[in-house]
């Protein structure tokens, strides 16, 4: 085993063989001659022994439960890019046959912001959750998915039902769109947080995720970003 030796003089770092332990030499350097150290004992440092209940035979009957890391795939961030890329095109398609710029079937609107919401849920998890966190996988995963799939686009409902109820005219105000716009990310924040178990802050940006890429599906269907105009 070589032995780590440094000289005095010019600080130079070396390393010499253990037969040479206790001797004196030049450095190799500046040749001021120097004592090469000792060979000690190499210090080992045992692991505590396992403690818990254990059997007749001396064997730990409970054993500890492994971490497992939880890292994206390549093949969930190609399905993630396949599915952005196939949602554009999308829209793009809606966009070129609509009648009228931006008359796009409002059923349509309802049934893409519906099927948007439990991918990019999902995605938003897989990406924002807590690495310190044991993750939600398989069947409890598609359970707590449910909430948000359904609340995310209920919001837009909510929001569209809300500028209806009190007469303005497309498109509402910045004004009023500056207060309801944070009433429904706190909505979301608070779906995210109950049901993915992200913190209210990190819920808040899941929710403006799916708000985010709604926004600009609309902008691409040649609509306006808030409200639903005909030209």
């Amino acid at each position: 085993m070589p032995i780590d030796v440094t000289c005095g003089k010019c600080l130079t770092r070396f390393q010499v063989s253990e037969k040479f332990a206790g001797r004196s030499g030049p450095c190799p350097k500046c040749k001021t001659v120097i004592k090469v150290p000792e060979l000690k004992e190499e210090v080992k440092v045992h692991a505590p022994e396992p403690s818990g209940p254990k059997d007749s035979k001396g064997e730990l009957v409970l054993n500890p439960i492994l971490r497992k890391e939880s890292k994206l795939s390549p093949l969930l961030i190609g399905a993630i890019a396949g599915g952005i890329l196939l949602t554009l095109i999308a829209a793009v398609a809606l966009r070129i046959s609509a009648p009228k710029p931006g008359q796009v079937s409002q059923l349509m609107i309802g049934i893409g912001a519906v099927l948007l919401a439990p991918p990019l849920a999902a995605a938003g998890y897989a990406i924002l959750r807590d690495d310190e966190l044991e993750p939600h996988r398989g069947t409890a995963l598609l359970v707590r998915l449910i909430a948000p799939s359904i609340v995310y686009p209920l919001l837009w409902g909510v929001y569209w039902y809300i500028f209806w109820q009190i007469k303005l005219p497309p498109p509402p105000p910045f004004t009023a769109i500056a207060i309801v716009v944070p009433l429904v990310i706190g909505v979301g924040a608070l779906t995210a947080n109950a049901s993915l178990d992200l913190e209210f802050g990190t819920g808040a940006f899941h929710y403006a995720v799916y708000l985010a890429a709604t926004i600009v599906l609309r902008m691409l269907m040649g609509m306006h970003a808030f409200w639903q105009i005909y030209t």
